[in-house]
């Protein structure tokens, strides 16, 4: 054990660390200060990030163009590491931009959070209680509310939920938020807190109570946004799928339906399905200085609501019309956390033309969807792993330190074949060994 270890300077974290666990290994000090970025003021911003920091984990960020979303043109930022999924991106995009492009339209931006509870008395009374003291709870919030209201948003809604049928005496207090163009998370759990301690006092206060307790669990906001959700489609005649890769449409179309219905019955499936949605989703909202892990949670809690878990899009064959949509919650932000901090989450807000929040979730979910069409198409027609494993042939060549003159080679000897690790490098050496 370690005491006194986030107190250390960053140099001091780093020297005990490798003294501790690296002692043999001259490189992994070297290693870690070679990715420490050469300009200190904006090594400071980074570390600052989190804590403990000792040095800069690296991330491709990529564009992808094309995207035509209600009528206006876009280049998407995309963070991610994976093999073909700017690539699979930018497929959708030029796909769809001669058909129309993306539509999008939100349904609703509220956010949610609650004051959990344990109260041991009258559940008529304490709910009349609750009516009287509803105004003063929001009125203790003014402070912290203030700013919220000036750009639209504040405190909606406050309710009482009775879930002593699941836990004895538990109730929540459940409120709702607009945030308008920030996430929000810090100025929900402020009111949570503020009206956990406006609800204990006004209890303590009325002697209705005085044989009852009232006992503050938690108040914490959900990422759960279910009415902060978003649709993003694209729509075309059945005869315009025709490309290269689709010979007949109405096969296509049949094949891509029954491909969605698989993902709505079979979790094995809907698993991967919704994955491939996240790819697009969480490239964008990493890329945008949002928290993905929160819209992951969400996505795929939203995906169980009907009781089974399955896929987040959906397709509709009617009167020879293709139609093909995701609905999906996404609580995000374009100001506050990492927006102004980070230099190229700031880059990439500036890429999308600084949209709102609103916009952003359009953006994401498009995103989503685009990835999901290119999955589901290659799955349908040439086979997933053809465009992902050539995608993948960088990663196999850096691995075994192919030079500019073999890669050329294996590029062009792969071409029209599927790639393997065993493959490449037995080609490699056939180059090698002459």
């Amino acid at each position: 054990m370690k005491s006194g270890f986030s107190k250390l300077t960053k140099k001091e974290k780093i020297n005990w660390v490798i003294n501790k666990l690296f002692v043999d290994d001259v490189e992994a000090k070297k290693l870690l200060e070679q990715y420490h970025l050469s300009n200190s003021d904006l090594q400071k911003i980074h570390d600052d990030f989190s804590e403990n920091t000792l040095s800069n984990f690296l991330l491709p960020l990529g564009v992808a163009p094309n995207f035509l979303i209600d009528g206006k043109d876009f280049i998407l930022p995309m963070v991610v590491e994976e093999s073909s999924v700017v690539a699979a991106a930018c497929n959708s995009a030029k796909f769809w931009y001669k058909r129309g492009g993306f539509k999008t339209r939100i349904i609703g931006t509220k956010k949610t959070g609650q004051v959990h509870f344990l109260f041991d008395g009258n559940k008529k009374e304490f709910f009349k209680f609750f009516d009287m003291i509803k105004e003063k709870l929001m009125f203790s919030c003014d402070d912290i509310t203030a700013n919220m209201k000036k750009r639209g948003g504040g405190i909606i809604s406050l309710s009482i939920l009775d879930k002593t049928k699941e836990i004895e005496n538990y109730y929540k207090l459940n409120a709702e938020f607009e945030t308008a163009d920030s996430m929000g998370a810090n100025f929900i759990n402020s009111c949570l807190e503020q009206l956990s301690k406006t609800l204990e006092i006004e209890f303590n206060s009325e002697p209705r109570f005085n044989e009852n307790n009232l006992e503050i669990i938690m108040s914490i906001l959900s990422n759960y946004t279910p009415n902060c959700k978003v649709i993003a489609e694209v729509e075309c005649e059945i005869g315009d799928l025709n490309d290269k890769d689709i010979a007949d449409s109405n096969i296509f179309a049949k094949k891509f339906k029954t491909a969605v219905k698989i993902a709505e019955k079979d979790i094995s499936r809907a698993v991967t399905h919704n994955k491939g949605i996240m790819n697009g989703i969480d490239s964008v909202v990493i890329a945008t200085g949002n928290d993905f892990r929160a819209v992951e949670a969400c996505a795929h809690s939203y995906a169980s609501k009907d009781g089974q878990y399955k896929s987040l899009t959906h397709v509709e064959i009617s009167k020879n019309k293709f139609k093909y949509w995701i609905e999906l919650p996404i609580s995000i932000g374009t100001v506050g956390g990492l927006t102004k901090l980070h230099p190229l989450v700031n880059w990439s807000l500036k890429l999308l033309g600084n949209p709102n929040a609103k916009d952003l979730m359009k953006i994401i979910a498009v995103s989503g969807l685009a990835q999901n069409f290119a999955a589901i198409k290659s799955l349908i027609t040439t086979g997933i792993q053809k465009g992902h494993m050539k995608m993948h042939l960088s990663n196999i060549l850096n691995l075994f330190d192919a030079d500019d003159d073999e890669r050329l080679k294996l590029i062009k000897f792969f071409n029209d074949k599927v790639v393997s690790h065993s493959l490449v490098k037995n080609k490699l050496n056939e180059i090698r060994n002459g």
